[in-house]
């Protein structure tokens, strides 16, 4: 129902008038409301039918009503990778931001969040510790719960306290304390989050059930009248979604009234075109990409051949070989499972007796958890793609499916093949192309507003070390892994996301006053480019580039944007002004004379331009830039075309700025003859004083109307990643 209204009248007696008219009587309205949202926003939940959702819909003041869908869960090196080892604000400046934590809840006995020498909350926390046998500190400032469907496994906390790990996680990479840290040995070091001097808040929405748009919406609620200043929320829907039917988006945009910037991730859904979510061009869209550690585990066969695959390997046998079997010649006939079921080593269809004490090649990956239940002692799968590590419950390893062949051609060859996989050794295998964008990291375009470019910008979302809940496995076999680790590896764009939380989090308490666009702008116009020749679909994978939170603390220039200009945004994707009225919570909020259309005015540090097939390349950009750098400073401002066919011009070629807070505009101009079957091409505007370097990526590519992407038919029912990046748990796919 839009921004929270004025005067002193009561919201949730509103609700509750509504509910009554549309159910036709008290006692129902009553059992049917589930949230009442008045703290930062107008809103409520309630149980309905789709006659009395009929009814309500029809009521003035509503701007949308949306099903309760579930939306998905989509470091010792990290930090230091990024040139980021450690702040220099110090810990009482740091100590002065709250994160919002938007996740699976957090384990709060962990040492990233002991509150040693910290003073009490900023004054202006309004938040509260809520749940049984749950307490904060100095550090972990507040957590609340939240679980609309009232559906609980019996491996669940009903308090802020995470069981799955997840929320733990991120907290930690966001905000964690310096720790020892690693996981049985592997990665050992010095954990933390990107300001470990920063208060966390948590708002625990995710199960193992999902996470409910109904939660989500109260979390933000609660989360922006709280008084947190950046929210991380690593979770994200599989399908495009209008942004007034999106709870990200919706809370996002309130949080952005009130001067908070949410960094969400940009989803696994790749490396398929136009999968990218929480594309609204007020959230910070985060892509994930490598860093210069991997791991991978050995296979080593009896004739002495070597193969390496990806594998977070802790177990060691010793060297000692095991007997080698195929899956397949290990069919459980019994249960008339085939030859070739079994040679992917499907669930159920191995047979105990023939993988007892041996190690099993699966034709396909494997998450080990019925090999281990049959007594197999590790496995060696085939999987695409090869770029990521998992953590398994036994002996493991991914290799290819060259190196697979080659193995499967020992066992039908050899009388009595032997193997033995190796345990994982970081130290020794360093990923010297790093940073790479992850396969799995969710690809632009924007689906719903091509002229906004996504995802934003990426960081380390690959094999990323970070706490964790001690109750919850390392792997994804979550009733057959027993072990209980302190601190987990895992990867995923949910990973980056909180790396891009922390980056926006020092930022905020180097510049308190800056507004959420200008944080944003900021970490994009200063990313580090990473390198085109390793990545095809380019922006579409990158956006701006890696973030570098100490060059994003001074710019030198920030592309802001007000809360009217994306009112105007909104005006051209069609909304009408009795809707952004509501919306906004202000009368005098109008379109005007704005007519739906391309939204190539919007102020953002980057530029899109989609075309049809065939279509003349003709675009004019307008944008502002506000000076924060030295009063008195020239920037010049270059173009660098994408093709020697396409000219961009820019118009002034330079700003002169007199003081600080200053702004001055120019336009960039796109001129070309017709292209068509162009995916994507990329170029730049830099502006450039001598001293700082401010560039905004600018893409151009091609589309056939009325076409539906090949991604929208993505093959999703494909088990391509397991683990905490993109796996099934009762037959949904899931983000983390």
């Amino acid at each position: 129902m839009g921004d929270r209204p004025q005067g002193g009248f009561s919201v949730a007696s509103t609700h509750h008038s509504m509910l009554q008219r549309a159910l036709g009587s008290t006692l129902s309205a009553k059992e049917s409301l589930i949230y009442s949202y008045r703290k930062s926003f107008n809103g409520f939940a309630a149980r309905l039918s789709d006659e009395e959702v009929a009814k309500l819909s029809e009521m003035e003041g509503v701007v949308s009503v949306i099903p309760n869908h579930k939306l998905k869960l989509h470091t010792t090196r990290s930090w230091d990778f990024m040139g980021f080892s450690k702040g220099q604000l110090g810990v009482s400046i740091e100590g002065e931001v709250i994160i919002g934590v938007i996740d699976t809840g957090i384990w709060p006995e962990s040492d990233s969040f002991n509150d040693k020498d910290f003073g009490p909350p900023p004054t202006k926390w309004k938040g509260v510790c809520q749940g049984p046998n749950f307490t904060c500190n100095n550090k972990l400032i507040g957590a609340r719960f939240y679980n609309s469907e009232g559906e609980y496994d019996s491996s669940e906390f009903h308090s802020p306290r995470d069981s799955i790990g997840h929320g733990s996680h991120t907290a930690s990479t966001a905000a964690g304390r310096e720790v020892a840290a690693s996981y049985f040995g592997l990665a050992n070091g010095t954990a933390r989050g990107g300001v470990p001097g920063a208060r966390i808040a948590v708002y625990k929405v995710c199960w193992l059930s999902d996470c409910a748009t109904a939660d989500i919406l109260a979390a933000f609620d609660d989360a922006i009248a709280d008084g947190v200043d950046i929210i991380s929320t690593s979770l994200g829907s599989d399908v495009p979604i209008q942004y007034l039917k999106d709870p990200i988006a919706i809370g996002s945009f309130h949080a952005m009234k009130n001067g908070i910037l949410t960094s969400s991730s940009a989803g696994n859904s790749g490396p398929y075109p136009a999968t990218v979510s929480n594309y609204a061009p007020w959230i910070l869209t985060v892509a994930a990409s490598t860093i210069d550690r991997r791991f991978t585990a050995k296979a080593v066969l009896g004739n002495g051949q070597v193969y390496s695959g990806f594998s977070i390997n802790n177990f060691d046998l010793n060297g000692k070989s095991y007997p080698l079997i195929w899956g397949g010649d290990a069919a459980n006939i019994s249960k008339g499972a085939s030859s070739e079921f079994a040679g992917d080593c499907v669930p159920n269809t191995l047979s105990s007796d023939k993988i007892k004490g041996k190690i099993v090649y699966c034709d396909s990956f494997s998450d080990g958890s019925d090999i281990r239940r049959a007594g197999g002692v590790g496995t060696i799968m085939v999987d695409f793609p090869t770029d990521v590590a998992f953590n398994y419950p036994l002996p493991s390893t991914q290799i290819t499916i060259e190196d697979g062949q080659k193995i499967l051609n020992y066992i039908r060859s050899t009388e009595n093949p032997i193997a033995t996989i190796l345990v994982s050794d970081p130290e020794h295998d360093k990923d010297v192309m790093a940073p790479s964008i992850a396969s799995f990291s969710s690809r632009g375009p924007n689906p719903l507003t091509p002229d906004i470019l996504k995802p934003d910008l990426t960081a380390p979302g690959v094999d990323i070390l970070a706490a964790w809940s001690p109750v919850a496995p390392p792997s994804e076999t979550f009733y057959e892994d027993t072990r209980s680790v302190k601190y987990n590896i895992i990867s995923g764009t949910s990973m980056s996301c909180p790396h891009v939380s922390g980056a926006a989090a020092y930022l905020k308490a180097a510049h308190p006053s800056w507004s959420a666009a200008a944080i944003k702008s900021a970490l994009m116009t200063t990313a580090t480019v990473l390198d085109s020749k390793k990545h095809a679909d380019l922006e579409f994978a990158y956006g701006s580039g890696q973030i570098n939170p100490l060059k994003a603390v001074k710019p030198g220039l920030i592309f802001d944007i007000s809360e009217a200009d994306y009112i105007n945004f909104l005006c051209k994707q069609g909304y009408n002004s009795t809707t952004l009225r509501i919306i906004t919570g202000d009368k005098n909020s109008s379109c005007g004379s704005t007519k739906p259309g391309k939204a190539w005015d919007l102020n953002y540090p980057s530029f899109s331009l989609q075309l049809e097939d065939g279509q003349e390349i003709k675009a004019e950009f307008t944008r502002t830039v506000t000076n924060v750098g030295s009063p008195n400073s020239t920037y010049t401002i270059a173009s660098f075309s994408p093709l020697s066919t396409i000219t961009v011009s820019v118009s002034p070629s330079t700003l002169s700025f007199s003081s600080v807070g200053e702004k001055k505009s120019f336009t960039v101009k796109v001129t070309g003859p017709k292209i068509s079957q162009q995916p994507i091409i990329s170029g730049s505007i830099v502006l450039s004083d001598g001293v700082h370097q401010v560039r905004a990526p600018l893409v151009v590519y091609t589309f056939l109307p009325g076409s539906i992407r090949i991604s929208s038919s993505a093959p999703q029912n494909k088990k391509r990643f397991k683990g905490s990046s993109l796996y099934y748990r009762n037959g949904m796919l899931r983000h983390t």
